[in-house]
């Protein structure tokens, strides 16, 4: 059936195709970098990082763009507080997520615009929104009159009645409207200004996505992202604005929403102190659980942090590693010689197979609005099947082994759930104490073996030998 993707402005799922043949151009709303970056920020990086995996698998160049919001009133607020320079601080933090994000295994982005280096591009299309009539000036700022453009509030689905209700509009006696919305904001004392056609200011927060969309992206736009929070008002007023100015429609194809991560039932959220930052995860936790943990529900459905399912996640991350591990030994045995491979046979062919509908069956869950959750439910059911199938009696053909690792490559490949291949393997100073060891029991030193053996042990790497040769694999950690 091929890929569809749940689309926001609809309301429903629908078969992908990109506007053009060149790469599929995603937009993904970034953080504003006032503070160390927190799983709810690590939610929707993960979660496009496997988008963009996927449609790369599926045959498709990829133009994916993330901005900082590195010019806003909590930075403003945060760096007075520190005595810091506003712009100083937001690049610290900008350096903070990215290492972040690397440690999560999140590819970098193909650009990061940043509002303080296009203002130039802000004010021009500021300036052809007033031009078009669809923005007014009002004592130094410049807002977007809403009532201007027609179709405003179908993304959120509200009318603009009850928006001025009091739906996360900004009340502002300057306004002509309480629904309508800051375009360019008149200089405060003290901070950081831009000269231009309304006076020294700066950028409305909107605005920055729009100018920096278009001028990376073009429009229409295939994929904009960001969390669900985001739909109003910010992804509502980029849609307005951006149709206004360009004067075409649609500004973006499909539009793409995160489910929030809540910290016990409640939106987790620097400005509420009640975030569990990245770093702090993964001095406790590996990233590749980290991944598992945010992509085992479905990236539309908001999920509570619990420390018991990322427990969880961490052992399951070990019994895949341990699978492939076992994969491998089995492979090296074979071609070492110290194995003897089953001949073809009823079984054999039968693992080759249930790998083949291993991979269909992920292929047709991340098809489905990237289902990583029933991909995932698929790798280890497949995971169960296989150890039963390697249980007893020969290795399997080298030809089954290498479907079973196949489908092992598209766990780390698509969804990063396993590290680098690389690191699959034995670091060199734990494979030359195996090496060792076995040169012990091979001069029936058994005192030094079973030294050797312990030492492993201290270190994560348990021992089991076996009729092919000494087969290794990770304890499973006991965390917080």
């Amino acid at each position: 059936m091929g890929l569809r993707i749940f689309n926001t402005l609809s309301g429903a799922v629908e078969p992908f195709r990109p506007a053009e043949q060149g790469p599929v151009r995603i937009y993904v709303c970034g953080v504003t970098p006032y503070a160390d970056a927190h799983i709810g920020h690590a939610r929707p990086a993960v979660v496009f990082d496997v988008v963009r995996r996927w449609l790369e698998r599926r045959g498709y160049r990829v133009h994916l763009v993330q901005n900082f919001t590195d010019i806003d009133d909590k930075i403003i607020a945060r760096a007075a507080e520190v005595s810091e320079d506003p712009a100083r601080l937001a690049e610290r933090y900008i350096g903070r997520y990215l290492e972040a994000m690397d440690a999560l295994g999140v590819r970098r982005a193909d650009a990061y615009p940043r509002v303080t280096g296009h203002v130039s591009e802000i004010i021009q299309m500021v300036a052809g929104l007033e031009k078009k009539g669809y923005a007014y000036r009002s004592n130094g700022d410049v807002y977007f009159d809403v009532s201007r453009f027609e179709p405003y509030g179908r993304l959120s689905r509200r009318s603009v009645a009850e928006l001025r209700a009091g739906a996360r509009v900004e009340v502002d006696e300057k306004k002509d409207d309480p629904a309508d919305f800051a375009l360019w904001k008149a200089a405060r004392p003290g901070e950081p200004a831009w000269e231009s056609p309304w006076g020294p200011g700066r950028p409305g927060w909107h605005i920055e996505c729009s100018a920096m969309s278009l001028k990376y992206c073009g429009s229409p736009l295939d994929i904009h992202g960001g969390g669900a929070d985001l739909i109003f008002p910010h992804h509502e007023n980029e849609i307005a604005q951006s149709e206004g100015y360009t004067g075409t429609s649609p500004f973006v194809r499909w539009w793409m929403h995160v489910g929030l991560v809540n910290l016990h039932a409640e939106k987790m959220s620097k400005s509420l102190g009640n975030v569990v930052e990245v770093a702090a995860l993964l001095r406790s936790y590996r990233p590749e659980a980290i991944r598992l943990y945010l992509l085992n529900a479905h990236y539309r459905r908001p999920i509570d942090f619990d420390t018991a399912h990322l427990r969880a996640a961490e052992q399951a991350v070990e019994r895949l590693e341990n699978a492939v591990a076992r994969l491998e030994h089995l492979r090296e045995a074979v071609a070492r010689g110290l194995a003897q491979p089953a001949r073809e046979s009823a079984d054999n062919d039968s693992l080759v197979a249930g790998a083949r509908r291993a991979l269909e069956r992920m292929s047709s869950a991340l098809d489905d609005d990237f289902n990583t959750a029933e991909a995932l439910g698929v790798v280890f059911e497949w995971t169960r099947g296989l150890n039963t199938a390697l249980a007893g009696g020969s290795p399997p053909p080298t030809a089954a082994l290498e479907a079973a690792l196949e489908v092992y490559g598209e766990v780390r490949d698509v969804l990063g759930v396993l590290p680098p291949e690389a690191e699959t393997s034995l670091e060199p100073e734990m494979r030359a104490l195996v090496e060792a060891r076995e040169a012990a029991r091979r001069r029936r030193d058994w005192t030094t073996a079973d030294r050797i053996r312990d030492q492993l042990a201290e270190r994560g790497i348990v021992l089991e030998d076996t009729p092919q040769g000494v087969r290794w694999k990770r304890r499973e950690r006991v965390r917080p």
